[in-house]
């Protein structure tokens, strides 16, 4: 299997990044997360509804700022940020990379539980707290849908190949990783799994050429985490 290499994408320029890293390192962090949470956890009495909506209109705002910012003006298509179809020889490597990041994470897991540091967040506890069917499809589609969709279109198929193009894979990739961790503050116990899996898939992406493999990659990752809280 063949490492696919992107060429340097011209039509895409600093001003391009500069303005969705404001975006996604400012404006959403503090009048999104921030102050709409809050507004959102009073109206629904509830943080797990707060927090999914929050995630909603922000996979609106990240995709709407990708097209209206990157794309159009450049008449560009979504093709152009990954979202193509894959060969199916590709899903072999989706499964072994799924299994890899299950393995690297429950291992990261162990070492912050050694180091008495837990693996809960709000979410999760809200999850815990009232759990109900209703409750388990909502975490689960925000966790396993929304989030891995929007993330990846953004994160790898635009930051990574943005950085790739210019720098090489290994810069590309830790550069993506870096602000993909960075943006899931201050969910601080969740950093080094977030930053171990923005590397994965990126590695896929540069593989296949697609975000769709590393979306189903994320989406599944999501999507047994979610199970796992709801059981446990």
């Amino acid at each position: 299997m063949t490492t696919k290499t992107f060429e340097r994408n011209t039509n895409w320029q600093w001003r391009e990044l500069f303005s969705l890293l404001f975006l996604v390192l400012v404006f959403v962090p503090f009048f999104i997360e921030n102050s709409l949470f809050n507004t959102f956890r009073e109206l629904f009495q509830n943080e797990l509804y707060a927090g999914t909506s929050i995630g909603l209109i922000m996979s609106f705002i990240f995709m709407a700022a990708l097209f209206f910012f990157v794309l159009k003006p450049k008449n560009q298509s979504w093709d152009a940020v990954g979202v193509r179809p894959f060969s199916a020889e590709h899903w072999k490597l989706i499964a072994v990379w799924t299994f890899i990041l299950i393995l690297v994470s429950v291992g990261l897991v162990m070492i912050m539980s050694f180091m008495g540091i837990g693996s809960e967040n709000s979410k999760t506890e809200s999850l815990q707290t009232d759990m109900s069917v209703l409750h388990f499809i909502i975490a689960f589609v925000s966790a396993a849908i929304i989030s891995p969709v929007y993330e990846e279109i953004f994160y790898r198929g635009f930051l990574y190949r943005f950085f790739q193009s210019r720098y090489g894979i290994l810069s590309g990739m830790l550069l993506s990783s870096v602000i993909f961790t960075v943006v899931h503050i201050p969910t601080y116990n969740t950093l080094p799994i977030n930053f171990v899996s923005g590397l994965i898939f990126a590695w896929v992406y540069q593989k296949t050429g697609s975000v769709i493999p590393s979306i189903i990659i994320h989406g599944v990752f999501n999507g047994i985490a979610v199970i796992l809280t709801a059981i446990a």
